[in-house]
């Protein structure tokens, strides 16, 4: 007999081995666990991961990963190990795999979907030739730089070095137009980063004449944006780095140009000598200039080697878009777009630009493998979440209409009921651990004012910076709290509110909460929302969405998983992409120019100056009728793969793992019946995707408020069993429980009997003794005088819990 290993060591390896794996200079067999580890495993509420995804063996070669080897023992069959083998190297984007038992090679082209045995694993130049074909010098020119690792503490995900290596096969292959689609948080700078880190490296040029670094342009269309990347390419020399800021050109009198990697947004590249760079707005920074004086002309086209443009869904792919000026101007440049969007009929123009992605990793991918937080819902309804005017109400502003049904989508743009927002306030912070750093969208500037106003008032902070609002008319103040928020270290400011800015741009990656209070239309920019709380963090197991306005519905949405579409034919000509010809931009009715020349200040609302728009309706409730807001709170159940489940499907996956834990009632009684066994029941339920919390929603499915989660699991084992309150449940077991107790003890029982009754089985935690002590007793040091020593004090505590679960009802 022979096992894994054995047949590893004694086998397989000498097979590589002759085959020149781990002998010709430039190739490695990577075995060891961590090289080998290609997934973290999905991080599982309440602690732990799943298990990671691991292959026994990668074949690496000039720098790049070829192939995957799964092994198993001599004493089974080879293809044992082929479905392994093809998980692997999908996961790798690789495009052949192989399964060894030490007698037999089977072989897989994932490309073409051959499968066969083969004699020997192929030598290092022969798969080197199998997957690029002959050897391509600049590919071989790339292979050679290590990834940056930034004095050891950076090391590549699989994701992140497949992103990197297939850019650079492409730009190898002279493609001019590139897309890589990574979702939000999956570190898409970092990328970049590595890209231009090789192409510096190797001197690659357009010319290709390795005589000069490359000049690379790192494009972004929000400041902070552009500053992140800054920061993040802080490995180049500090002369090697330039940022283009147009005070900077004013003041000189020209652009930069020495240099080799250089950052700014559009903004600044299309303002000409009469603008001062621009503030950044709530929708996209963007401003319409008269693109012949734009600083942008004073480079030469062919001056930048490379562009990347960051967020390129944002405007700088679309047709209709000033900014698509700059990126044709340099058309001879090599254009690297990066976005976190799929595509869809939204963004479809990106798509066209720069072609089907080079590689898509997606938000759920990023999740399940473990590079991602996963997240629960929190749904909230109140009564207040559509309204229709009644007499008894106030009407302090504007012009009501009696007989209109105000939906979410009209409050706070047309209606403000300052009592409705202040109660969905009161119930978002009673939920959220207040010291926990949360992200508020509101629906607008003013709204994100008024909930920062309310949230300040209701907090237990005494920081007056606990709350801030982070919007356009923050100007620089605004970006001083984002920038502390954002720091780790520090817990203020705690909460930020904000309308549009804050859906892209910041990263923090201690964001505990996000509660929505607008209404979120795109699925991109719902996915960009999600990605603020997806970063991970150490401690962080989930984050939590608070949900007022129904968003949860797009998690329904089949896009939601990132899946792309298939655009269709045009209307117009028939074909896909479009081909008809491009009618020029109509000139604006005031200034006659095309794109729009006019001075900012016209009212989005209504395109006027001054603003005509009518003016919101503010509505204070009856006296009384605030009081009366009713809300509800229902947690959303998750599948095992991150997705949306009925309850139903909840309840069956539960009744399906339950046997795993416990073989009958009677061990499920001894376990509960303990804290610390019952505590660790409840973890590996949490582990499992069952969490306390679901757990709970539970008790109203099956009319079990007032039950012991005890009760639900019986419940959910056997349909037969009968539930009982935790009421019941003590009025059953007080006899056998306070049975040979000294009066004194009998009393302390009784009084945890109560809070259990009140609260339910947390206040049985070994955990909660002290607190339960010092609440009766009003310090521990008098409970001693009382109960004794604590060793005495935690068997009364423990003993009787064992009777609770015993009772039956009669």
């Amino acid at each position: 007999m022979m096992n894994e290993a054995e047949t590893r060591a004694e086998l397989i390896d000498p097979q590589l081995k002759a085959s020149g794996w781990g002998v010709v200079e430039g190739s490695k067999v990577l075995r060891e666990r961590d090289v080998c580890k290609i997934t973290e495993g999905r991080i599982q509420i309440g602690g732990g991961r799943k298990n990671p995804l691991i292959a026994d063996y990668i074949l690496a070669y000039k720098g790049f990963k070829l192939a995957v080897v799964e092994a198993k023992s001599a004493d089974l069959a080879v293809g044992e190990g082929v479905a392994q083998a093809k998980l692997y190297a999908q996961k790798l984007n690789l495009n052949y795999t192989y399964a060894a038992n030490g007698k037999e090679i089977y072989q897989i082209n994932m490309n073409t979907g051959k499968e066969r045995f083969v004699a020997g694993f192929p030598t290092p130049d022969e798969l080197w030739r199998a997957v690029y074909g002959e050897q391509d010098k600049c590919l071989d020119a790339f292979s050679k730089v290590s990834f940056e690792d930034k004095s050891g503490t950076w090391k590549p995900r699989y994701y992140q070095e497949i992103a990197v290596n297939k850019t650079l096969e492409a730009i190898a292959k002279n493609q001019m137009r590139i897309l890589l689609t990574l979702a939000t948080g999956t570190g898409k700078t970092a990328i970049a980063f590595q890209i231009a880190w090789k192409l510096f490296h190797t001197r690659w040029n357009l010319s290709k004449d390795g005589q000069r670094q490359p000049r690379i342009l790192f494009l972004a269309d929000r400041n902070i944006l552009a500053d992140q990347a800054f920061n993040a390419f802080s490995a180049f020399n500090e002369d090697a780095m330039v940022r283009i800021k147009p005070k900077e050109i004013k003041k000189r009198g020209k652009v930069p140009t020495n240099g080799s990697v250089f950052f700014t947004i559009f903004q600044s590249l299309m303002a000409n000598d009469n603008t001062a760079e621009l503030p950044e707005d709530e929708e996209r920074d963007e401003a319409e200039f008269d693109d012949k004086i734009a600083y942008y002309h004073q480079y030469a086209q062919d001056f930048f080697d490379l562009i990347i443009i960051d967020e390129c869904h944002r405007g700088g792919a679309n047709n209709e878009s000033s900014w698509r000026g700059i990126l044709a101007y340099f058309s001879p440049a090599v254009q690297l777009g990066l976005t976190a969007t799929p595509k869809r009929q939204d963004n479809v123009d990106t798509y066209e630009y720069f072609g089907e992605p080079v590689y898509v990793y997606s938000l759920k991918e990023g999740v399940n493998d473990g590079f991602l937080t996963p997240f629960k819902v929190k749904r909230i309804k109140t009564t207040l979440d559509e309204y229709t005017y009644t007499h008894e109400d106030e009407i302090l502003e504007g012009n009501v209409e009696t007989s209109k049904l105000y939906e979410e989508k009209d409050f706070n743009k047309n209606i403000e009921i300052k009592a409705r927002e202040f109660k969905r306030v009161q119930i978002f912070m009673d939920e959220v651990n207040q010291n926990e750093k949360t992200i508020v969208f509101c629906a607008s500037q003013a709204h994100a004012s008024m909930v920062r106003d309310l949230i300040n008032q209701y907090k237990n902070s005494v920081d007056v910076n606990y709350c801030v609002r982070v919007t356009a008319n923050d100007g620089e103040l605004g970006e001083q709290f984002l920038r502390e928020f954002q720091d780790n270290e520090k817990t203020i400011p705690t909460i930020l509110t904000t309308s549009q800015k804050l859906s892209t741009g910041v990263d923090a990656r201690n964001i505990r909460n996000i509660v929505l209070m607008r209404e979120v239309g795109q699925m991109i920019e719902f996915k960009q929302i999600i990605g603020r709380g997806t970063r991970l963090f150490e401690g962080k197991d989930f984050f939590t969405i608070y949900d007022f306005v129904d968003a949860y519905q797009n998690f329904l949405d089949p896009e939601w998983d990132g899946d792309p579409i298939e655009p269709e034919a045009c209307y117009g000509c028939g074909e896909c992409p479009c081909v008809c010809e491009k009618m020029p931009s109509k000139s604006c009715k005031k200034c006659g120019q095309s794109p729009c020349v006019c001075v900012k200040g016209t009212c989005e609302g209504c395109e006027q100056s001054p603003c005509v728009c009518i003016k919101k309706v503010k509505i204070e409730l009856a006296d009384g009728k605030a009081r009366e807001i009713q809300y509800m709170l229902t947690t959303s159940f998750w599948g095992a793969g991150g997705e949306l489940i009925s309850a139903t499907e909840f309840l069956q996956n539960l009744f399906g793992e339950l046997p795993n834990f416990f073989k009958d009632e009677e061990e499920l009684r001894e376990i509960w019946g303990h804290p610390s066994t019952r505590q660790d029941l409840l973890q590996k339920l949490e582990v499992a995707g069952f969490g306390k919390q679901q757990l709970n929603s539970l008790k109203k499915l099956i009319n079990a408020e007032n039950s012991d989660l005890f009760d639900v699991l019986e419940y959910v084992f056997d349909s037969d069993f009968q539930l009982m309150t935790r009421q019941e449940r003590v009025s059953e077991a007080r006899a056998k429980i306070l049975f040979s107790l000294s009066e004194v003890q009998q009393e302390f029982i009784e009084f945890v009997l109560s809070k259990y009754i009140e609260s339910g089985v947390e206040e049985l935690k070994r955990s909660q003794l002290s607190t339960l002590l010092t609440i009766k007793y009003q310090s521990l040091e008098d409970a001693k005088e009382v109960l004794g020593e604590i060793e005495d004090i935690v068997p009364l505590f423990v003993d009787f819990q064992k009777y609770l679960y015993q009772a039956k009802v009669a």
